[in-house]
């Protein structure tokens, strides 16, 4: 007898990454950090598969996209599309994190002596000036930028490429390369979608890892922290950017969020945009019904610069630090913690607990910067910030797939979204 696996729950992929991720949350919770040392390789060995194929991915995706746009006018205004959508949503998303922190107020009254842990700051290298970054996104040496997964430098010389290959005069050529960069990006998806059928299998061991290791104790004296910055977070994904779809492009919200349910559950799953990227551009082009000349321009940019739960988590966390220490704070100098935290999560790096580590630069700006509690109260945040950095990463994917459908419609695809796929 046949069995369309389609049809069957049990056979799609969202159905068994949920049953994963419980499953794991379960075992992690029984077991503690036995099981999570037995079993959190499998993870690691899941997310090196992931980081694997990002950069070739990015290159060939990138070079085939810019090659199809055409001349470099037609770029440019690809260009402004995707900053000015990315500019709009981040300084919402700060917006939001600003009215939820005032409104809730979680740092007035709290007391967190016992909830400083004993944990190290991740090390970033954040670009300390608007030239410093711009230097940074020209390589110095292309191949040295791809072996450390540098993906700005690596974006801007994709993008070059590509209008390169537009402005060869010979179609021989111009069309050999254009051949060559269509098959590989081709290849690389067929990568991806056999890499995607362990997903279940990697989900598990990391989740198993994170509750075996963090468990649930950490919570209770940064609960109300925990509350204001998961509702500032469930208002712009649920309503915020909803809104913008249907103002910018009359997309059904119902149905992207259908059509993305897939790479939703990884970035929650891995917590990162980068390594949740190969999926995301398959899902977009497969499911929602964007071009590759759309998704492959403005998804790897967004993995790289548009982080809009990270500007929720900035501006609730660097006022929840200064509710904490009792600094009050004029409106003019929330606002400037607003831009501050837009920009701030620009040059967050897609990778986990980034966003923890960009904090200070908010701080700075708002005259805490060296105020001996705050270093403390961040080391408490980050005793918690595990599923924070989850959920703020799943949001940021689905705002780079937000931009990718509302771009396209303005580019005049018109299946884009049409139906749940």
């Amino acid at each position: 007898m046949d069995i369309n696996q389609d049809r069957l729950w049990y056979f799609k992929l969202h159905w068994q990454v949920l049953g994963a991720m419980l499953l794991g949350a379960l075992t992690g919770l029984i077991f503690g950090e036995g099981a999570a040392n037995a079993i959190g390789w499998i993870g690691d060995l899941f997310m090196r598969l992931l980081r694997m194929i990002i950069v070739p991915l990015v290159i060939a995706s990138i070079v085939s996209g810019v090659a199809s746009i055409g001349g470099g006018r037609a770029i440019g205004r690809l260009f402004g599309k995707t900053m000015g959508y990315y500019l709009l949503t981040s300084f919402l998303a700060a917006s939001t994190g600003l009215i939820v922190v005032n409104l809730i107020r979680p740092g007035v009254g709290a007391s967190l002596g016992d909830a400083v842990a004993a944990e190290e700051m991740p090390e970033l290298d954040i670009p300390s000036s608007g030239v410093e970054l711009l230097l940074d996104i020209v390589p110095t040496n292309v191949l040295s930028s791809a072996a450390a997964g540098d993906m700005l430098p690596i974006i801007f010389f994709s993008i070059l490429l590509g209008a390169a290959i537009t402005t060869l005069k010979a179609d021989a050529p111009r069309g050999t390369l254009i051949g060559f960069f269509n098959a590989f990006f081709q290849v690389m998806v067929a990568l991806t979608s056999g890499i995607i059928k362990l997903l279940p299998i990697g989900v598990f061991a990391l989740i198993t890892r994170m509750v075996g290791t963090t468990g649930f104790e950490a919570f209770a004296p940064l609960i109300r922290y925990f509350l204001t910055v998961g509702t500032g977070l469930t208002i712009h994904l649920f309503v915020t950017l909803p809104i913008v779809l249907i103002v910018l492009a009359r997309i059904t919200p119902a149905i992207h969020f259908k059509n993305m349910r897939n790479p939703l559950l990884i970035a929650f799953s891995t917590s990162s945009s980068a390594a949740t990227l190969p999926v995301t551009m398959r899902t977009v082009q497969e499911r929602v019904g964007v071009s590759n000349k759309v998704s492959s321009f403005v998804l790897p940019m967004g993995a790289t610069v548009n982080m809009d739960g990270t500007a929720v988590f900035e501006c609730v966390g660097a006022l929840f630090i200064a509710q904490v220490i009792g600094f009050d704070l004029s409106l003019g100098t929330q606002v400037v913690a607003v831009m501050t935290a837009l920009l701030a999560s620009i040059g967050a790096a897609a990778v986990p607990s980034a966003g923890l580590v960009v904090i200070f630069i908010v701080l700075d700006a708002i005259g805490l910067g060296g105020h001996p509690q705050a270093e403390a109260i961040v080391l408490a945040m980050l005793a918690i910030d595990r599923p924070l950095d989850m959920y703020r990463t799943a949001i940021n994917v689905f705002s780079d797939s937000c931009g990718a459908a509302i771009i396209a419609r303005s580019e005049g695809e018109e299946g884009v979204d049409a139906e749940v796929r």
